[in-house]
């Protein structure tokens, strides 16, 4: 039986060279390396790694194309260290020299010399010195995603047919594997937009307060398209629209501001009309408003059965990627979800507010008549009895009692009145905060003693004063839940001054409780910080009022 031949090259075959034929394994080996992985970035990472090492290359690039076809988005590298990227700076956006005329002309290129080519402007300062180049377009799915480059060969020598042949075997199989991996991306992408749109459309319609939903939405917003912050606009009373919610890194003084209608953006809002902006800070469109010092912006309109409830707005750092088609798309169906569930929402809080005015009407026929008849017949026994032998004593007594029911029976019918007004005007901040401590009183069994100074119900705008409203509840509601308080002071101060010199309002809510566990939730005092930091103040906790300090004071304080 004859030996088995010694490993080495394969052996030629008629019309096949050695070289190439020695190649093909380690080709083999890249098309695997490069099919590895869904992650899109990662895998131009792998091509350009992999197009390097089968071209005998010091450095290979992947430049992508930008959407509208002019110049690139995206510009991955191999061979650069990182400190040496930093010097460079600012990626090549092909809008001009060699890659710009393979992006308008997308054939394979070979070269001896790049810096001698007519289409070359040259590197830019800190660039490693570079000679040969090859370089071939990779498509996806029949298109031109962009161009696969290598350059500088490690021998010296020009790049031959074989490289050329191997780069575009491996371009091919690139363009596959693009195509997986921006098939999942998008798939992936898809399904984080939905998984927003169900937390939006949960926190609208779970009946909680309307505007930590708003902030939930502008947080998911801000989330999902990759932005710097996440605006919500509701459309305004006087027309315009006026800003509820913001979701940014740093507390904000926006909320509560009204955009005219006849600013540019606002009135193609208004009309139903999503707006795209590539940068706000040249815009003439965004002249003024929030975001004039972002970048690329998405606003989208709110709209359901063609009537326009808000807009989201999603301004993403200057300098960043402008939104791709898939993102507009995908943040247009988010809008038209969110705006879905306003409307489901305001027909929710429609449909209790009419139950509650039928409950008011119910307990005060109730009490028109039952409890007065009976009180009225309780009275007419008790003077009856009064006008008979009776000791002096128990004369008296009676009288009293006869007395107290009058003054029972007209508190009653003031409470019916009340009942029977659902248009009633809008009470000042002193009523809604007595109004708060009336409430928590039943649950905590005595009521909170409570203080104003300075003029509340004048100098507290309709939104701290809101805020400060929800902000008494949480509180009160921390007390009773978790305190086991037996006293409870309330103070509302609006002559503070806050720490950075403003003047402002201060609430402070002490009670003598258990304080504080250790490892205890404490989402209700982040819920209290931060609507006090969107309102450019603060809230903290400290020792209560109880036996050496024991019990917990909440206070929270924000500019008018």
């Amino acid at each position: 039986m004859p030996a088995a031949p010694p490993p080495g090259p394969p052996t030629p075959r008629d019309g096949v060279s050695a070289e190439l034929l020695a190649r093909v394994p380690k080709l083999l080996e890249a098309m695997r390396s490069v099919g590895t992985g869904l992650e899109l970035h990662s895998t131009l990472n792998r091509i350009c790694a992999t197009a390097a090492d089968l071209a005998g290359a010091r450095y290979a690039a992947i430049g992508v194309v930008a959407e509208d076809g002019e110049g690139l988005s995206d510009f991955v590298h191999h061979g650069v260290d990182e400190a040496t990227a930093r010097r460079i700076g600012r990626l090549p956006d092909g809008r001009k020299g060699l890659l710009g005329a393979l992006l308008r002309d997308p054939e394979p290129v070979r070269l001896r010399d790049l810096t001698g080519d007519p289409r070359s402007c040259g590197f830019p300062e800190h660039h490693p010195p570079m000679r040969t180049f090859l370089g071939v377009p990779v498509r996806v799915q029949g298109e031109i995603f962009g161009n696969l480059f290598v350059t500088d060969k490690r021998d010296g020598e020009p790049f031959d047919d074989y490289d050329l042949a191997m780069v575009r075997v491996l371009a091919t199989e690139a363009g596959i594997a693009i195509g997986n991996a921006r098939l999942y991306e998008a798939a992936q992408q898809r399904e984080r937009w939905i998984d927003g749109s169900v937390a939006v459309t949960t926190a609208l319609l779970s009946g909680g307060d309307t505007d930590d939903a708003l902030q939930v939405v502008a947080e998911q917003a801000r989330r999902l398209s990759g932005a710097a912050a996440g605006i919500v606009l509701l459309t305004a009373d006087g027309g315009g629209m006026e800003i509820a919610a913001v979701a940014a890194p740093r507390p904000t003084d926006a909320l509560g501001t009204v955009i005219p209608p006849d600013h540019g953006v606002v009135a193609e809002l208004l009309a139903g009309h999503a707006v795209f902006v590539d940068d706000a800070a040249t815009d003439p469109r965004l002249d003024t408003g929030p975001v004039r010092a972002y970048g690329p912006v998405m606003l989208l309109p709110l709209c359901n059965d063609g009537r326009v409830l808000g807009s989201l707005v999603m301004p993403r750092a200057r300098g960043g990627h402008p939104f791709t088609r898939a993102e507009r798309v995908l943040g247009g169906q988010f809008a038209a979800q969110a705006a879905l569930a306003l409307m489901m929402a305001d027909a929710q809080r429609d449909r209790e507010r009419l139950a509650v005015y039928e409950d008011r009407d119910r307990i005060a026929r109730d009490l028109h008549d039952l409890v007065i008849q009976r009180l009225f017949a309780t009275g007419m026994m008790l003077e009856s009895a009064q006008r008979g032998p009776l000791v002096p004593e128990v004369r008296d007594g009676v009288g009293r009692a006869v007395d107290e029911l009058d003054v029972t029976i007209q508190e009653i019918r003031s409470a019916i009145f009340a009942l029977r007004q659902p248009a009633e005007a809008p009470a000042g901040l002193c009523a809604r905060v007595l109004r708060e401590i009336t409430t928590a009183a039943v649950p905590l069994g005595f009521t909170p003693s409570h203080r104003f100074v300075g003029p509340v119900d004048e100098a507290v705008g309709d939104l701290t004063g809101k805020n400060l409203i929800a902000a008494l509840r949480e509180a009160l509601s921390n007390a009773f839940r978790h305190a086991r308080a037996t006293r409870i002071d309330v103070v509302v101060d609006a002559e503070a001054i806050l720490p950075d010199g403003r003047p402002g309002v201060r609430l402070t809510v002490a009670d003598d409780g258990v304080g504080i566990p250790e490892g205890g939730r404490r989402s209700g005092l982040h819920n209290l910080e931060r609507r006090a930091e969107t309102l450019g103040g603060v809230s903290r906790v400290g020792p209560g009022i109880g036996p050496d300090g024991s019990g917990t004071t909440v206070l929270w304080e924000a500019p008018y």
